[in-house]
Parts: C-alpha cells; sequence; structure tokens
C-alpha cells in the first residue's frame, strides 16, 4: 500500500507539472469546491470547526459560504504546491510578497536564531521554497516522520533542492538547538493538534492540546519567535506575513505556548478560508476527555478571563432512581471539576428533576417526561452535546445518546457495546473487598480523566443534641423496591411512642402513594400526634420538609439518602439489602442490620420468615435515636 501511494503521489506531480500553475490553481479550485459537495465527511468537520471559531460571529450561511472558500483554497493551493515544489526560486519569487521581513532578518543581526512559528494557511508547502528571501541564514524545518517513507523522501529531496536541514522530531531536539544557537531559522508548525504531550490553552476561545516545541526551543536558545502566515491573494499568487516577534518573557513554555495560540487566532482571523479547517484541531483524547490529570495542564495567556471559554458539553444521563441518583453525585462533581469549560447537563426522569435542579455543579437540567418516546428523547438532546456520560447500564440510556448522535459515548459495556464509543471493563479491576456503589460511579469518572480521590463527603461532626421544645423527627416506613427492606409497621410506631415518651417531639410521615397503608397504622397508633405527609409531597416539598428534621428514621429507601445528602442525621434499617453497598453516605448515619445467615438476599419480597428484619428490635432502634439526638 506504502508503494501505491508512492507511484499515485509521483504520477500527481508528474500531471500537474505539465500544465502552468495558473492551471493548476483554477483546476484546484473547482476539484475542492465539488469536493466540498461529495466529500461530506471533511464538510461536516470543516463546519464543526468552523462553528466552534466563528458560531457566535457568523450566521450558518454566513460559516457555510466560508467553508466552501476553504474547500476552493485548498484544492487550488495543493494543486499549485504539486507544481511549485518542481520550480526554481526565480519562477516562484515574482508570485509571492513578504511582508516584514525585518522582524526575521534583524535577529541576525542580534546574534541570534529565528523560529518561524509557522501555521497550515495557504499553500504552506511555500515555507520551504522562501528561503532565498532570507539570504545568508541557515534554514530548518521541524517536522513529525511521515507514515510513507517513500513519500517522505520525496519531499526531503524537494526541500533540500532550496537548502532546507530537517530535524524530525523522534530524534530529539539537540540539533535544532544547535542550528539556532549558531544563528539558523527554523520553522516548526504550532497549529496542530499535539495529543496528550500538549498543553490545554484557548484556541478561538476553545481548549485546544497545543505543542510547546516552538516555546520550548525559544526559551533554551533565545532564538526570536516570529508567527509567519501565508495568504492566498490572487490566481497562483500569495503574501506571506511575518508578524510582531513573541516576546520571550513569559518565562516558561506553557505560558509563551498560551502566547503562540493568541497569535495563531489573530492570523487566522485576517484570511480564514487560507487555515486548514479540515483537521480535528479541538480534538480531545480518549477517553480521557477530562483534562485534570494532564502533566502539563491548562494555560491561558495573559489577562485572558478563563470564564469566557467556549463550554465543553457533557451530557449526564442520571440513573432513574433517587437513591442511585445521589449516590452518582460524587461523580458527577467529579466530572464538572474535571475541567474548567465543563458544562454539564443532566438528563433524568421528570420526578427527579427537583433535585438535581439543587446541584451547583449541574449548569442544566433536561427532563424526560412520562409520555417521551426513545426517539423523542434523542431528538431533544440532539446536537447539543460533545460526549455524554450513561449511568445506567440500560440499553434504552445508550440508544438515547446514539440516536441523538452524540460523538463520544461512555459507560459500562454490558449488552451495548455497539452503541458506546468507550467503555469501562470493570473485570480489568484488581478483586477488592465490597465497596459502595458510589465506586461504580466515581469509576467512570475516573476512566474519563477526573480525578475522584477525595468526592465522597466526609465525616460530618456530631450534631449538638436537640433542646427545641418540640423537635420534628421524620420517619420514612415504605421502600418503593419491594416489602422485603420494609421494617414492621407497628414496630416504627412502637419506636416513635417510645421516643414521644423521652422528648416531645412531631413526627413527620414520608413516602409515596403505595406507602399508604402503612402510614395510616403508624398514624393511627400515634392518635394522630404525627402529620402524614405520604404521598402529598413533590419531591422538591420533600426535601424542604427534610430540612425541617432533626432526624429522619427510615427503611433503605431514596428518602434515607436525601436526607444524608441534605445533611439530615439519619438512622436506617437494613434487611435484605447489604449497607456496604448502598449505605448513606457521609458520617451522620446509623445503620442497624442484624447479618442473619441468608442476607444480604436483593430480593423484593422474603421467600421465608423474615428474619433478618424481625431480628432488630423496639428499643434498639429507639436508643440509636436516642443516640444521634444527643438525648442520653
Amino acid at each position: 500500500m506504502d508503494f501505491f501511494t508512492y507511484l499515485l503521489f509521483r504520477w500527481s506531480r508528474t500531471l500537474f507539472t505539465l500544465f502552468p500553475l495558473e492551471v493548476n490553481f483554477r483546476l484546484g479550485q473547482g476539484v475542492g469546491t465539488l469536493c466540498y459537495y461529495l466529500l461530506w465527511p471533511y464538510r461536516r468537520l470543516a463546519l464543526a470547526n468552523l462553528r466552534i471559531a466563528f458560531g457566535s460571529e457568523k450566521t450558518e450561511t454566513e460559516i457555510r459560504a466560508l467553508a466552501r472558500r476553504h474547500f476552493a483554497n485548498l484544492g487550488a493551493n495543493l494543486l499549485s504546491s504539486l507544481k511549485l515544489a518542481t520550480m526554481k526560486f526565480e519562477e516562484i519569487e515574482p508570485r509571492v510578497t513578504v511582508e516584514n521581513k525585518e522582524a526575521i532578518m534583524s535577529a541576525r543581526a542580534e546574534g541570534r536564531g529565528a523560529i518561524f512559528v509557522n501555521n497550515h494557511s495557504g499553500a504552506w508547502e511555500l515555507y520551504a521554497q522562501i528561503t532565498p528571501f532570507f539570504p545568508d541564514r541557515r534554514y530548518g524545518a521541524v517536522y513529525q516522520r511521515l507514515g510513507n517513507p517513500r513519500v517522505e523522501k520525496a519531499i526531503k529531496e524537494d526541500r533540500a533542492r532550496f537548502g532546507v536541514t530537517p530535524f524530525p522530531t523522534s530524534d530529539g531536539f539537540s540539533a535544532p538547538i544547535a542550528f539556532l544557537r549558531d544563528g539558523g531559522l527554523v520553522s516548526v508548525m504550532v497549529d496542530q493538534h499535539s495529543g496528550d504531550g500538549g498543553v490545554w490553552t484557548p484556541l478561538f476561545g476553545r481548549l485546544a492540546s497545543t505543542s510547546p516545541v516552538a516555546a520550548t526551543l525559544a526559551l533554551r536558545t533565545g532564538a526570536r519567535l516570529v508567527p509567519v502566515a501565508i495568504r492566498t491573494c490572487g490566481i497562483a499568487r500569495w503574501h506571506v506575513v511575518a508578524s510582531e516577534p513573541i516576546p520571550l518573557h513569559a518565562g516558561n513554555p506553557e505560558s509563551l505556548t498560551a502566547e503562540i495560540n493568541r497569535r495563531l487566532e489573530r492570523q487566522i482571523r485576517e484570511s480564514p478560508a487560507d487555515w486548514f479547517w479540515l483537521h480535528n484541531r479541538w480534538k480531545t483524547p480518549s477517553p480521557n476527555f477530562l483534562l485534570s490529570k494532564y502533566k502539563r495542564g491548562i494555560c491561558y495567556p495573559k489577562d485572558f478571563d478563563p470564564a469566557a471559554l467556549k463550554p465543553f458539553r457533557i451530557i449526564v444521563r442520571s440513573s432513574n432512581w433517587l437513591g442511585d441518583a445521589i449516590i452518582s453525585l460524587p461523580a458527577v462533581n467529579a466530572v464538572k471539576q474535571g475541567r474548567p469549560d465543563a458544562r454539564v447537563t443532566i438528563l433524568t426522569r421528570a420526578k427527579l428533576v427537583d433535585f438535581w435542579k439543587r446541584i451547583p455543579s449541574v449548569d442544566e437540567v433536561l427532563s424526560i417526561e412520562p409520555g417521551d418516546s426513545l426517539f423523542g428523547v434523542a431528538r431533544k438532546i440532539a446536537g447539543k452535546f460533545d460526549v455524554a456520560i450513561l449511568f445506567p447500564n440500560s440499553l434504552r440510556s445508550a440508544l438515547e445518546a446514539y440516536l441523538a448522535g452524540i460523538p463520544r459515548r461512555v459507560g459500562y459495556p454490558g449488552k451495548r457495546k455497539w452503541l458506546l464509543t468507550e467503555m469501562v471493563d470493570p473485570l480489568k479491576k484488581e478483586p477488592q473487598p465490597p465497596r459502595h456503589q458510589a465506586f461504580h460511579y466515581l469509576d467512570l469518572a475516573e476512566f474519563v480523566g477526573g480525578k475522584t480521590g477525595g468526592m465522597l463527603p466526609g465525616s460530618s461532626p456530631a450534631a449538638a443534641p436537640e433542646t427545641r421544645a418540640v423537635v420534628k423527627i421524620g420517619l420514612c416506613p415504605g421502600a418503593d423496591y419491594g416489602p422485603a427492606k420494609r421494617w414492621l409497621p407497628e414496630r416504627f410506631a412502637e419506636v416513635a411512642r417510645v421516643v414521644a415518651e423521652r422528648h416531645p417531639c412531631e413526627w413527620l410521615l414520608f413516602g409515596t402513594e403505595s406507602d399508604a397503608a402503612a402510614g395510616e397504622q403508624i398514624a393511627s397508633a400515634l392518635e394522630g400526634k404525627c402529620a402524614n405527609l405520604i404521598g402529598k409531597t413533590t419531591l422538591e416539598e420533600l426535601m424542604d420538609a427534610l430540612q425541617q428534621c432533626s432526624l429522619l428514621l427510615t427503611n433503605d429507601t431514596g428518602t434515607m439518602h436525601l436526607a444524608a445528602f441534605l445533611g439530615v442525621p439519619v438512622v436506617a434499617i437494613f434487611g435484605s439489602t447489604e449497607p456496604l453497598l448502598t449505605g448513606p453516605l457521609g458520617g451522620r448515619a446509623v445503620v442497624l442490620r442484624h447479618h442473619v445467615e441468608c442476607s444480604p438476599c436483593f430480593l423484593r419480597e422474603c421467600p421465608i420468615d423474615f428474619r433478618c428484619m424481625k431480628a432488630i428490635e423496639v428499643q434498639e432502634v429507639a436508643e440509636a435515636v436516642f443516640r444521634m439526638l444527643g438525648w442520653q
């Protein structure tokens, strides 16, 4: 294949050297325009990049017109470059003008080398063919080796005719450093995506991985940094613009690289149709699109306001259950903190919207209404996000993101591998003792590059003893999962009676409509000395009511997790489930659980005698309530 590609390269060059340069240019314009309409993946990439750069400045019509001009320019310059590579400088010189040549030449008088800070604009192959414009300067170029050694050899031979010394990046930088210290002129391309080794710095307000090579060479040698761009200014005519040198007072490669990107943006704005928009310049690593772990990190130009960054749009598909949603909150916080431009949107069932709206790290909440179809949800989120993080392991959640066309979709694989672009493999983890379910979500955040250490809530200081005349205590006797998680209603009622004998208190009963019977039984036993709110509160009203409580006595429920999240002390009764996996987070909770021989069974209904729950006595629950309230 390499040999076939080389033959195609040589055949194309031979063919197009037969035509006058103007013919190549005009033919290239036509070919480029045709490619705009036929090569839809490249058109889509160019339009996406142009929207990043100019979406807030230009209309969609203007952006598409600019994309067409770019394809025409690109075709014209590529076909022209095939001819230019074989021409003599005397033939090239009348077609090229150079502006501010003194910015480069004066460095020689100062005894310094100079670095061409180049980019892929116009007929960029001219960078290697205009060296005679700078007499008495040796000229070199830092470059990445091509995948095809035959094509690379041919291009190096062309450049050698103009006296260009090649410096492959794979050979290190000692040779170009020595070259610059001897007063040479070195060309470095600075506008390509630099992957994991780059500095993350803004370009058109969007963070982009940028090579620090030019900045590092300048700081090591004292060479002058001169941004240079090539503009197309007519039929087979080009203008080379050398901007004012970039001062080296930044002191470190990261800050200097950020300034290089700022200069690059200015150059692109002066002739946007000339820059190479078909390169995925704002690509983010896979899977580490969160940037908190990168060695070189993020750097801004001087006086840049990070609030001006264009958002990296992340949609998180929430779990459908309240408890699971709350357990996933540390992972959402890790995602938000993973990069300064992260805009986090939660996609959730309508019943959980009020919870997510209270979370400071969430920028937007989108609701899945009861009547929304799969395709309706996909339409709701289509075209709005860079990446989707899928907390549920369901096929539907992956289909929502896939049908919406979100380019990156991250989650645990299950039976939906074909719908994900990146997936966490839980089998690759070393065997460990049982861990809280929160780590299931935190592992996902860590997989995409987030720092997850310290995200779980720590222990809270012990509550001061309650001294109010009447203390409000919440009681949640239900559990949506099934009766195996529900302690006996009559025992809840007895605990309430025992506690009330110790200290005046008002009991607030919480739950859903399915818990109505248990609520009536408890309210009747308390002879009306309670407020029965079961089935009568929205989620927002439940949160407000919980914050009035000094404590919540509860089964393993979503309300238990909600109270812990709100900082309300909790006494939780566990039976069929495992508190190590799904216990309340934070340090203001007591879990009561008797580990009988069949627990945890994780069943919805007990098939035998409910022994795990019956083993929990009224007095030990009452004593736990007294301890949490500080009543001796």
